[in-house]
């Protein structure tokens, strides 16, 4: 049975999907997605432990040896990668029985659950499978359930977010599908590691810089990568609260890992930063979209979208990670990726809480709102500490790692720019603190109290292991250091 584990992790949530549909009361539906989500997560701990013992796990479906076959390849970067995500889809949906009853209608419940668990899937399938067309089928799943999802929100303009992110989210899609087509007209082979080792003969050719262009280009359209941003603010903020928090905390790390395994393990290091000036380029885009996504989230006046913009800048410190093509650099990324999930997990969920006991995430209505929800407005506060990077929470170790880098290359005037974008970070989160803590309640929320347990527990499970993962780094660090490792070490094998 645990030889199955890598095909199993993908199975579940899909078989999972259409079961829904045969089960007839939507709060059966809710505890099945529940079980299916958690034994996701059950299997994402057993194969990263596998990793961290044994070493990289090779799953051949159907006993078809590589190129000829499909095959599945877990490593400790993706092992990570499915720990995170697995965790947060269910946590998230712990809460989603409870916050869906106020927003989407009732006949929509079970729609509701399949597309979450389809989304799921190709979530999963994007991160374990080791050959590029399964990897563009697994987006699209993914991507595809996730239109609909967002599309799902009350409000009307969850509609045009849904069809902005179809458009965009289409031809990223497009653009990773061309460039993998060219890869495969320059190899013959569509497995990942089969590419890494026929690039480098075809590596001088035009049509293998298209390629990496179209790839990087479409990766960073998913990635929501300053400025192919746009599609980002409205989906958050007008898709229903359960869909924004899984989102926030899993789709742009999926997005962000393809970035990491196309570059490091199948086009390599020495051909990503050589061919292109990636470094350069990331560098700069990843501070612009600190500084440009920080103000805008200062000037929004819904809490949504304040921390919509904030998931632009964050994304911004994971590229800078991941231009300094360091160790440090690399594994501060991976940090970044995990504490980030930890982060908007806890907020989009208590904001969720919000919109369920005052229908409203505007920041005038949260007046007041420290007395009368004070344990969700207490994690929003700790989130938020945690996204300035403050000591004590997850937020400060992934910086701090961030500037370690840096400081490592002598690139001290990046790090003095890190730190003020944190400051940018401080400014929008008082803001919140402000409204909730220093001013009376609205009188129109007399009769508001806490939310209920389905949102206080996994809402402040988060919050706990944004405390708890700030104080021992010890898992965090050694998994991330070792991925990191890891994907640089093969470099150097390949790489004269």
């Amino acid at each position: 049975m645990l030889v199955h584990l890598p095909i199993l992790q993908v199975i579940v949530p899909l078989i999972g999907a259409p079961v829904c549909v045969l089960l007839s009361r939507a709060s059966l539906v809710w505890l099945f997605a529940l079980v299916v989500s958690g034994l996701s997560f059950i299997i994402s701990v057993l194969l990263l432990q596998q990793v961290l013992m044994s070493g990289t796990i090779i799953y051949e479906l159907g006993g078809w040896d590589a190129p000829w076959g499909i095959e599945y390849r877990i490593d400790k970067l993706s092992g990570f990668l499915l720990l995170i995500i697995s965790a947060i889809s269910t946590l998230v949906l712990f809460a989603a029985q409870t916050s869906i009853n106020k927003e989407i209608p009732a006949e929509k419940h079970t729609h509701f659950y399949i597309l979450y668990l389809l989304s799921l899937t190709g979530m999963l399938g994007v991160v374990v499978t080791g050959d590029a067309f399964n990897v563009f089928v697994f987006l699209e799943i993914s991507s595809l359930s996730s239109y609909a999802l967002i599309a799902l929100g009350r409000d009307r303009r969850a509609l045009w977010a849904a069809y902005q992110y179809l458009i965009l989210g289409t031809i990223g899609a497009t653009f990773i599908l061309i460039g993998i087509g060219l890869m495969y007209q320059m190899t013959g082979t569509l497995n990942m590691a089969d590419l890494a080792a026929r690039l480098p003969e075809v590596a001088q050719t035009k049509t293998v810089l298209t390629a990496f262009v179209f790839v990087i280009t479409g990766v960073c359209l998913k990635l929501a990568l300053f400025p192919l941003h746009l599609w980002l603010p409205n989906a958050y903020t007008y898709a229903p609260s359960i869909v924004t928090a899984f989102f926030a905390a899993t789709a742009t790390k999926v997005a962000f890992y393809l970035l990491i395994r196309f570059t490091y393990s199948v086009f390599g290091v020495s051909f990503s930063f050589t061919a292109l000036p990636l470094q350069f380029l990331f560098m700069t885009l990843g501070l612009l979209g600190i500084f440009v996504a920080s103000i805008a989230a200062i000037y929004q006046t819904n809490v949504k979208q304040i921390f919509a913009y904030s998931s632009i800048a964050q994304i911004g410190y994971m590229v800078i990670g991941f231009s300094i093509n360091s160790v440090t650099g690399l594994t501060a990324a991976l940090l970044h990726i995990f504490n980030h999930a930890l982060m908007k997990g806890a907020l989009f969920l208590a904001l969720g809480a919000v919109v369920y006991r005052i229908g409203s995430v505007q920041i005038s209505q949260f007046q007041g709102m420290g007395q009368q929800m004070p344990f969700t407005m207490a994690a929003i506060l700790v989130a938020g500490l945690s996204l300035i990077g403050m000591p004590l929470t997850v937020g400060f170790v992934s910086k701090w790692y961030l500037l370690s880098a840096l400081i490592e290359k002598g690139w001290w005037p990046v790090a003095l720019l890190i730190l003020i974008g944190s400051l940018l970070t401080l400014v929008y989160v008082w803001r919140i603190v402000e409204v909730a803590y220093f001013k009376p309640p609205l009188s129109t929320h007399s009769t508001v109290n806490e939310a209920p347990l389905a949102f206080l527990i996994p809402i402040w499970l988060l919050v706990i292991a944004n405390i708890y993962f700030g104080i021992d780094t010890r898992l965090s660090i050694e998994v991330a250091h070792s991925a990191s490792e890891s994907l640089l070490q093969a470099q150097r094998l390949v790489v004269p």
